[in-house]
């Protein structure tokens, strides 16, 4: 039987640290999720590990992308699912650790198929959206598949101002003539793994004070600086990520320094309740205090193991 021990939990709840300690303890290697750590120019605003917890255990998936790179999470997938049988031939376990909830759906479950769209179709959905925005889409999705925009009203609104995924939706209900929901959980994915989901939570003012600090120590370690360099490039989709997109709204001189900061960690904030939402979703998941002894933690792992 082989193992895949998945942690989740909000930003900066320490979920780095214990699946270092989980890797070293079993043995195995780790799968980062974090869809903004794949790349290699984003490095104080994403949070990646450090030198010294890169060496402790072997991780993959951090930094091996560029943000030129058009990278999506079924990418994600098919190369995740490599690795992971690529690592069972010698282990029965492996980590996978991250925040990003689309990302671990991705290996656990595996996303639904969708019928080939008429590139013209597609191309007129682009040329609306960029005629009249956001807007356009939301309107159009609300009309052509009203359950599923009701459904992500709740548990993942900011999805509603993702143009990406946005224009996917409506392409594909306009060009099969069906809502985007009739496509979904369609099929079932196998896997070759057994999944373990750990949750990391705290109280709620313990994840807000232990994201001030981590937004404190970014713009000490250079986040500023490394912010300027990406300003260029600030029209990528990796870069309207929080703790960017709020830098570039004060080279824009739309905000004074100390208010962008502000908002780096309100909108983490934000960002900190949508992912607990999204992963309370799931009813297998074990939720333990984020300051639980880690013995306990592999206790619980073992426990189930036997």
């Amino acid at each position: 039987m082989k193992y895949l021990i998945t942690i989740v939990g909000p930003t900066a709840i320490g979920k780095t640290a214990l699946s270092i300690a989980l890797a070293q303890h079993f043995k195995c290697e780790i799968l980062s999720c974090d869809s903004r750590q794949f790349f290699k120019e984003m490095t104080i605003g994403t949070a990646v590990p450090n030198q010294e917890e890169l060496q402790a255990a072997t991780h993959h998936f951090i930094q091996n992308k560029s943000i030129f790179e058009n990278y999506t999470v079924g990418d994600y997938e098919k190369e995740a699912l490599s690795k992971l049988e690529e690592l069972y031939k010698n282990n029965d376990f492996a980590i996978l650790i991250g925040g990003s909830g689309l990302y671990v759906d991705a290996v656990l479950k595996g996303f639904d198929e969708f019928p080939e769209i008429d590139p013209e179709i597609r191309s007129a959905v682009n040329s609306n959206y960029e005629k009249l925005g956001i807007e356009y889409l939301q309107e159009q999705l609300q009309r052509l598949d009203p359950d599923y925009f009701q459904k992500i009203m709740i548990e993942n609104p900011q999805t509603l101002q993702n143009p990406q995924r946005m224009m996917r939706f409506v392409e594909v209900c306009i060009g099969t003539q069906k809502p985007y929901s009739t496509f979904l959980n369609q099929k079932k994915n196998n896997r070759n793994f057994t999944p373990i989901l750990i949750g990391l939570e705290a109280d709620r003012q313990i994840i807000y004070d232990r994201i001030n600090q981590r937004v404190a120590i970014m713009m000490s370690e250079g986040l500023l600086e490394e912010a300027k360099k990406l300003y260029p490039n600030k029209a990528l989709n990796a870069l309207q990520t929080v703790g960017y997109r709020e830098l570039f709204s004060h080279f824009d001189e739309e905000f004074s320094l100390a208010f962008a900061i502000e908002e780096i960690k309100k909108n983490t904030r934000r960002f900190s309740k949508r992912q607990l939402t999204w992963f309370k979703r799931n009813e297998n998941t074990k939720w333990f205090d984020y300051a639980t002894d880690r013995k306990k933690i592999i206790n619980y792992i073992e426990n189930l193991l036997k």
